[in-house]
């Protein structure tokens, strides 16, 4: 069963409710709060510091959670263990790369951080297929 597709994302919490026949089970400490995917072509990008890397690990799961992602950067840097100044740095190198678009909302309203998770154009690398822009990144 695939969720609608309106522009927005879907919580999986709803696609949970949506479907009676998946069960999550063993949830412990850790586990119990949830967890969060990240594409593993963004986890190996050799432009990215791990900063910036664990920066989009929790935009994703703001996003996931709450089906926006606007969180401030004071948030950001208390959820991760960073200073302001840091996550400043991390969002510039995402949005460099391409995989965070930043639009600032007004004065004193956080940032939207719009993440494309989607492949629009792929290119042949090696015999292989992948998304235009990280083609050349392979794996060691």
């Amino acid at each position: 069963m695939e969720a609608p597709r309106s522009g927005k994302l879907t919580s999986i919490q709803e696609l949970l409710k949506r479907r009676e026949d998946i069960v999550i089970r063993g949830a412990d400490a850790l586990t119990v709060r949830g967890y969060t995917q990240v594409p593993n072509t963004m986890l190996m990008h050799p432009k990215l510091s791990p900063g910036a890397k664990i920066t989009y690990a929790m935009l994703l799961r703001y996003a996931w959670q709450e089906n926006q992602c606007f969180p401030g950067q004071e948030r950001l840097a208390k959820d991760i263990g960073a200073g302001e100044r840091s996550i400043r740095t991390y969002l510039k190198e995402l949005e460099t790369e391409g995989f965070v678009e930043i639009h600032q909302r007004g004065l004193g309203r956080s940032n939207l951080y719009v993440l494309d998770i989607t492949v629009a154009k792929m290119s042949v690398n090696r015999g292989r297929t992948r998304p235009a822009k990280f083609a050349g990144h392979d794996r060691q």
